[in-house]
């Protein structure tokens, strides 16, 4: 067997082993985005019951409530960057670290200085590169998340929001993440969480919807505003959750799609290499048959001349 031949058989067995792996971990990912799935659909209710809530107290309270007041000299802010902890998803961490870049920069031209809360070693290790400092980092569960590390991420960020700017708090809080909305679509949006953006409706706008929808009624003790102190914590714990879940299925799901198209690169540099081994070593039998023929025309005319 020739030389080259050899090497292309080599390189042959070597891409079929990748393969291996990336259809290995494009079957893994499949699965764990129906499971991740499940848990997003589980937390929806308990979440738009938790904003209808927060909704009728909003609608019932008449104090500037930190929930809902904007502040009108914003100095700092809270950004929430979710990531990956591990690669092999294609652009999904680079996605969300070039949307948090341009949110720094929206908000610099604002005169509001960045504080980074940061999820995934992905967003660590770019900040950490570059020596950007980092108010807080979570990392090791980016593609499981529970609501324990969602509690850890709320407590942080409030903690902020409730201290004085003056001592290093911030005006608001803003959530950087990817949406899952279904296995070939996935989008990175940046989301203020805090204060909660009001929208006002008309009068006319408010009927129509009361018509279409009845709501449930409310009687609050021992008043709205203690009760949205007590939903603010719950809100921003479920905000986050949420968020992490829907990241961890966008990474799954975008996972899966980079390895599906590292095992259709396989299978293809598979049969282009083939084609070359083929060619390898029909060019060795060709030479292998002219080397036959030449000899038995060299013995032919020795014997001739004899």
């Amino acid at each position: 067997m020739g030389a080259q031949l050899r090497v292309y058989r080599r390189r042959i067995k070597s891409v079929q082993a990748t393969k291996k792996i990336t259809k290995a971990m494009e079957l893994i990912a499949s699965s764990r985005i129906v499971k991740a799935q499940q848990r997003v659909d589980a937390s929806t209710p308990y979440t738009l019951e938790l904003l209808r809530a927060i909704s009728a107290a909003v609608s019932n309270s008449n104090s500037k409530h930190p929930l809902f007041t904007v502040t009108e000299n914003r100095k700092r802010a809270a950004v929430i960057l979710i990531t990956s902890d591990r690669g092999l998803a294609g652009a999904y961490s680079s996605a969300i670290i070039k949307e948090g870049e341009a949110l720094n920069n929206l908000l610099k031209d604002d005169g509001v200085a960045a504080k980074h809360y940061l999820v995934g070693r992905k967003s660590v290790g770019f900040y950490k590169f570059r020596e950007r400092p980092i108010a807080s980092a979570w990392t090791g569960f980016s593609d499981q998340p529970t609501y324990e590390n969602a509690k850890a991420i709320a407590d942080a960020v409030l903690e902020a929001f409730k201290t004085d700017t003056a001592e290093g708090g911030v005006d608001e809080i803003h959530l950087v993440y990817t949406h899952f909305i279904n296995m070939a679509v996935q989008e990175v949006r940046v989301r203020r969480i805090l204060p909660v953006e009001v929208v006002e409706v008309s009068q006319d706008e408010a009927s129509v919807k009361l018509e279409t929808k009845a709501f449930p009624l409310y009687d609050f003790e021992p008043s709205a505003d203690a009760v949205l102190d007590a939903l603010l914590p719950r809100y921003i714990e479920n905000v986050v959750y949420t968020s992490l879940l829907l990241a961890a299925a966008s990474e799954h799901a975008a996972r899966r799609r980079a390895m599906k198209s590292a095992s259709d690169n396989a299978e293809e540099l598979i049969r282009t290499l083939a084609r070359q081994a083929n060619q390898a070593r029909q060019a060795e039998i060709t030479q292998e048959i002219s080397e036959i023929v030449g000899g038995a025309d060299a013995l032919s005319s020795a014997s001739a001349g004899s």
